[in-house]
């Protein structure tokens, strides 16, 4: 691989030639003969440099972004060569989206860890558009995703779990304590406490939307699952979320179910990837996750005891 990009690669993210020289351990004016020689090559400068800091201006910004895709596709050929004559170990960088990530992607990994101590894991949470985006750009090994997503180039997915979404609410809630069934009116008059858009879990709540013919009056967004749990629990409105998020929740009666006709709804997560080609590692724990039925019902199952 070109040194001088993984020099530049790595001063863009540290923000500084002192310690990209340190995390490269390189002397600082080999850190700068790096850069200047990049520079000389492509045929124009990539950082703005102060006595304060170093940032990239708009060339930089290019070069960046297509330096980390090459980086990543550089490192990713070299593990799968000495996979040829070694056993599964090295880093393996996995992206979920929070539901996944937050409440089941432990277990696999502590699962995994036991059988093959060798493999590093890095993980990454975000929405399923962020995580969809990092495979992409050849940032992660492999994305765990729901909902459907736009790419820009092919990915390739394969389904590994299913999740059940249900309605939730504080026990002292007036759906919670309703005498007969709960009807679309009195979902529609309701605050919902809803996740951002770009992630699966909000594509879901507006499918059950659509699928009911409602429209919420009200409507509260949060950037992740617990402090959605947290605004329920106090009372502020009620929401819709993956059975594997509430357990605890539910065992304390903490919230509610709220039972309604069509639900709980369904959704698949899948993994996605960029290439055929993978790592000893990465083979490995995706299938983990192939058997991801049995450990999540087991994970899930232990939680209910």
């Amino acid at each position: 691989m070109d040194i001088h990009l993984q020099v530049f690669v790595t001063v863009a993210e540290k923000k500084n030639f002192s310690k990209a020289a340190e995390e490269l351990h390189m002397t600082q004016p080999a850190v700068s003969q790096h850069i200047r020689k990049l520079e000389e090559s492509i045929g124009v400068r990539l950082l703005e440099r102060t006595n304060k800091y170093v940032r990239l201006n708009k060339a930089g910004e290019i070069v960046f972004h297509h330096a980390k895709e090459i980086v990543g596709l550089y490192t990713r050929m070299q593990h799968l060569v000495d996979d040829l004559a070694n056993k599964a170990s090295g880093p393996l960088s996995i992206g979920a989206s929070y539901t996944f990530g937050e409440y089941i992607l432990p277990h696999v990994i502590a699962n995994m860890q036991k059988s093959y101590p060798d493999i590093v894991p890095t993980v990454t949470i975000g929405n399923t558009a962020e995580i969809s985006s990092l495979v992409m750009s050849h940032q992660l090994d492999v994305g765990i995703v729901e909902g459907r997503f736009k790419e820009e180039k092919p990915l390739q997915t394969e389904a590994i779990a299913e999740d059940s979404m249900v309605i939730v609410a504080s026990p002292t809630h007036p759906l919670s304590n309703k005498n007969g069934e709960v009807t679309v009116e009195d979902l529609e008059q309701q605050t919902w406490i809803l996740r951002e858009f770009g992630s699966g879990t909000r594509e879901a709540a507006e499918n059950v939307f659509q699928r009911l013919n409602m429209s919420p009056a009200h409507t509260m967004n949060f950037g992740s699952t617990q402090p959605i749990k947290e605004a329920v629990e106090a009372g502020l409105g009620i929401s819709l979320l993956s059975q594997w998020a509430i357990q605890k929740e539910l065992r304390h009666g903490d919230l509610q179910i709220i039972n309604m006709h069509g639900l709980p709804f369904t959704r698949q997560f899948s993994t996605v990837t960029t290439s055929p080609f993978q790592t000893k590692a990465l083979q490995i724990f995706i299938d983990l996750l192939r058997h991801n039925k049995q450990l999540t019902t087991f994970v899930i199952g232990n939680k209910k005891e």
